[in-house]
Parts: C-alpha cells; sequence; structure tokens
C-alpha cells in the first residue's frame, strides 16, 4: 500500500510495508474494532456506521473505546470539531493502558474557544505513570468547519503526533539516558467528548455557554495498525512491522522542515519551557526531546 501525503508544492510517497505480523488496520465500520464506553445515548452512526456523531449537553458528554489494546503502531482517525462557540469543551482522542496509577497515556485534546477564536490542541504525555508533559499548539485552520486527520505514530525509536500528516510533537526514546518511554504495557484506544470548563479555555476563564447546546463532534476513518493484545508473542518487537522500519524511526527531511515550522509559529506552551512549574529543567528537555 502507498500513500501520498502532500505540502505546498512537495508531494512525499511513504510506502508502508504490509508483511508486518498481526497487523490490524482500517477497520469498515465503527463497531468493528470499537465500542462506546460512556453513555450510549450521545452516540449516533452516520453514513452507515463508518462514522460517528458524538454529543455533549447539559445531561452527559460521551466516549468510546477500541476492543483491543495494542503494542506500538499508528492510530489516526479523522475529526471535525465542534463548531462556533466551543468554550469549556473538550474534545480528546488518546491512547491508554487503563493502569492506573504506572499508566501509560498519548493525548490529543482540542480545547474549545470562544468563537472566532483559534481551536487550541494539547499533547501529553505519560510514561510509567508521570505525565504532566503538557504542549499546545493553536491550529492554523478551523478544524470545525471540514475532518481533518491526527495521528498517535508510536513505535521504539520515538512518539509522534501529526495534524494532517504534519508533525506537531516528537517524543524520543530517551530510556539510555534513564528517562521513561512507554514500551511496555498494551495501550487501548480512546475518545471522548465532555465539559472541562474548569481549566480547558483560558485556564478555566470562560465557560461553556449552555444556550448554544447541544455541541457536536464527527469521526470518521478510523485506522488502527498495530499488534492487537492478545497476539503473538513476537509481534511487538517484530522488525518487520512497517512502523518500526528504518523510515520511521525519525522524521524525514520535509517531516523535520514541517515540525520546525509548527514549533516556530504555533506553540503557544511548552512545559520544558515554564520555569514556573519546573525550575529544574526536566530531564527529557534537556535531552532534547
Amino acid at each position: 500500500m502507498a500513500i501520498f501525503y502532500h505540502f505546498g508544492n512537495a508531494s512525499v510517497l511513504f510506502v508502508l510495508l504490509l508483511s508486518a505480523v498481526c497487523v490490524c488496520g482500517r477497520p469498515a465500520t465503527f463497531h468493528q474494532d470499537f465500542q462506546v464506553t460512556w453513555a450510549e445515548s450521545h452516540i449516533r452512526q452516520i453514513d452507515q456506521g463508518r462514522g460517528i456523531q458524538l454529543r455533549l449537553d447539559q445531561n452527559s458528554g460521551c466516549g468510546f473505546a477500541s476492543k483491543a489494546k495494542y503494542m506500538f503502531g499508528r492510530v489516526s482517525m479523522k475529526i471535525k470539531l465542534v463548531p462556533g462557540d466551543s468554550a469549556g469543551t473538550v474534545t480528546a482522542f488518546y491512547m491508554n493502558s487503563d493502569t492506573n496509577n504506572v499508566r501509560d497515556e498519548l493525548d490529543f485534546e482540542f480545547l474549545g474557544n470562544r468563537t472566532g477564536q483559534p481551536y487550541t490542541v494539547q499533547t501529553n504525555i505519560y510514561a510509567h505513570g508521570k505525565g504532566d508533559r503538557e504542549q499546545r499548539v493553536n491550529l492554523w485552520f478551523d478544524p470545525a468547519e471540514d475532518f481533518h486527520t491526527y495521528t498517535i505514530m508510536w513505535n521504539h525509536h520515538h512518539i509522534v503526533f501529526y495534524v494532517d500528516a504534519i508533525p506537531i510533537r516528537v517524543y524520543k526514546n530517551n530510556e539510555a539516558k534513564g528517562i521513561p518511554y512507554p514500551r511496555m504495557q498494551a495501550m487501548g484506544v480512546y475518545s471522548t467528548l465532555w465539559e472541562a470548563d474548569d481549566w480547558a479555555t483560558r485556564g478555566g476563564l470562560e465557560k461553556i455557554d449552555w444556550s448554544k447546546a447541544p455541541f457536536f463532534a464527527y469521526y470518521k476513518d478510523f485506522d488502527i495498525e498495530g499488534c492487537a493484545v492478545p497476539g503473538p508473542a513476537n509481534c511487538a518487537s517484530n522488525p518487520q512491522n512497517w512502523w518500526e522500519g528504518a523510515a520511521y524511526q525519525a522524521l524525514n527531511a520535509i517531516e523535520a522542515r514541517r515540525y520546525r515550522w509548527v514549533r516556530v509559529n504555533h506553540v503557544i506552551y511548552d512545559y520544558c519551557q515554564d520555569k514556573s512549574r519546573y525550575p529544574v529543567t526536566p530531564p527529557e528537555c534537556r535531552a532534547g526531546i
């Protein structure tokens, strides 16, 4: 399988090797690989199950999760976020080991805003139970006007968060330097739409305007390519899995250029630079993550 990504005047061909062991990918419908975990009445299938609508109102938010957990791979979804005045709402897409105190977790959290203000996406990484690694990026488009693709790539070398194939965050495996990296626990794929107006928009200063409710977010093109657990014992460490290949162990030249562009122009918060929270720079920041 080959996929073309287009960046301005440049096109990049990524060849995905399909010889991997236990590769699970691209369900035809939502219910093949996912299940509702919270407030089934607020999740509606659309397009014959190929997409879903999530609803938030004063009674409830809602959520769903993958039926299986995975060890390494790539997960992505096309999401159209809550339009208009979405302040105080959070639409989340994340991976989670669901292991309480020692959980691993990789987060996309889309923070709503007042009409006309940019949407902010917050990413966070938990490794061996330790999180508080937040970064925030103002999106350079209106993510409520149309669907955009949000992707988490996770392998033995690094974790990369992508927006429309543009990397917005990289977390490298620096275990050799004593820095925790999530590689021992399988993670499920989750998504929720919920009220978080105590912190989501301008630190909680902007509250949900319930007169604008209900709020809706839309999902389609669910894509999971990874090692489902339980599965063959060698799946997660098999070097023939395409996501472990040489082409995916670091950003390529075009991705690196786009990543620098995001970091220079769209990052509005980076915990590595927050001296009030971290007078001593966290070790992963000193390692150049």
